[in-house]
């Protein structure tokens, strides 16, 4: 027979398991440097932007700039060259702060909360254990606006305002605004400014590198005193560069507008394309001064995590009793049955065995026993008692009625059994045959 193990636990005295919490992190996040970074689950996509950000600087660099040197006296042309490279540092650090800090997580709940106000008993059947729910929503008071906040199943818990659980990450995140695949990690309240800070210097750059390629072409056709035509051609990377920053500069151009317009309302990418605002009062507005103070000019929060700390050992939860039904906190733990010579089972007495198995399974037993005649039974009780054989008892307390006989107590039914075959098999006919002799 299979014997499930129980759980690994660690010494109750120590206060905590043998590993750290981003060992043990139920998110889909990935560490790194054993819990000092973390990373949303599709962190690779952050070495794509990496390499559209830094590829055509060194292209800007060496076909470009490079040229410009000696154009620009008192070494203004080593400031050209000099400036994308620090400048694309600086973007570096940024995308690194954005994409490798806690967003925000709320850590999750182990248990799911207790209900409030919870008086009267539910209608369930009899050996059925009553379902409860929590309610889906709450309603909560934010600046004198009354907003509906909504209960995570995964996370266990109440989302505060302004909180979404993604399902990329797999996380409840405070002040959540979006999940960008660029950067790999959901942007929320601890690293919304980095983000856009990111996204804007970005968007500089892009117009740095665009507007010295237009510089470096009009030198040539002046030069040369050349068509503007002809002067592109000579310099085919300064085409493809500003192709590419004019494209790119749509793109995080018209992002760092957007995220410009959702600082000055106080707004989150995810409350402006649900919730809409602009059709009811935002309850999060505080002006458009205070809206920019916000984001850029008050200390970030600490993070509700520390990734490197021991798990905590859970405290054992009390037993409590609910709409008749009981939860004992010694639920799954190992039953020693050790009068039958039997190894360690673990007890899963939650799983669907209930006492009325039990009770069926001893009045088949002694259903079978009352077959035989008083005198039978007692002689093979007393064999029993003998042999010291008694009946199993279970973890319950009661009679299991799992009966295992030793070969003489066999025999000594098997001979028993015989004049009961032969007379009819009922305990009158060896009755009669016994006073006859």
């Amino acid at each position: 027979m299979y014997v499930v193990p129980p759980p690994q636990r660690s010494d109750p005295g120590s206060g905590s398991t043998d590993l750290r919490v981003y060992q043990a992190w139920k998110g889909s996040n990935k560490f790194f440097l054993q819990g000092r970074f973390i990373f949303g689950p599709d962190a690779r996509s952050m070495f794509l932007t990496i390499f559209l950000i830094v590829a055509p600087v060194a292209v800007f660099c060496v076909f470009v700039a490079r040229k410009l040197i000696d154009d620009f006296s008192d070494h203004l042309g080593i400031t050209i060259v000099a400036i994308p490279v620090v400048f694309t540092i600086y973007v570096m650090v940024l995308l690194l702060l954005t994409s490798s800090r806690d967003p925000g997580i709320i850590p999750r709940n182990a248990h799911p909360p207790e209900l409030e106000g919870f008086e009267g008993s539910l209608d369930v059947g009899a050996g059925q254990t009553p379902q409860l729910r929590l309610p889906r929503f709450k309603e909560v008071e934010v600046n004198g606006h009354y907003l509906k906040v909504k209960y995570c199943d995964t996370c266990m818990l109440y989302r505060p305002p302004r909180c979404s659980h993604c399902s990329i990450c797999n996380n409840c995140v405070e002040h959540f605004d979006h999940h960008c695949p660029w950067v790999g990690q959901c942007i929320g309240l601890r690293n919304y400014r980095f983000f856009f800070m990111f996204v804007f210097s970005t968007t500089l750059l892009c117009i740095y590198v665009f507007t010295f390629c237009w510089v470096y072409i009009r030198r040539i056709k002046d030069s040369e005193e050349t068509s503007i035509w002809k002067a592109m051609i000579k310099t085919p990377a300064s085409i493809v560069l500003i192709i590419y920053t004019f494209i790119s500069m749509w793109f995080v151009g018209g992002l760092s507008a957007f995220h410009l317009y959702l600082i000055s309302t106080n707004q989150t990418t995810y409350e402006n394309f649900r919730y809409r605002y602009d059709r009811r009062a935002n309850p999060y507005h505080k002006g458009l001064f205070n809206n920019f103070k916000e984001i850029f000019f008050t200390s970030i929060p600490q993070s509700k995590n520390n990734f490197r700390a021991m798990v905590p050992v859970e405290p054992a939860l009390p037993a409590r009793s609910v709409a008749g039904g009981f939860m004992s906190p010694s639920m799954g733990k190992p039953v020693e049955e050790i009068e039958m010579g039997r190894k360690t089972v673990w007890d899963m007495g939650s799983v669907g065995i209930d006492d009325s198995q039990l009770n069926n399974r001893s009045t088949l037993k002694d259903r079978e026993l009352g077959e035989l005649s008083p005198e039978i039974r007692t002689t093979l009780e007393d064999a029993g008692d003998r042999a010291g054989l008694h009946p199993r008892r279970s973890s319950w307390g009661r009679k299991s009625g799992s009966w295992e006989m030793s070969p003489e107590v066999l025999a000594l039914s098997a001979r028993v059994g015989e004049p009961n075959r032969v007379g009819g098999g009922s305990s009158s006919g060896l009755k009669t045959e016994n006073s006859h002799t």
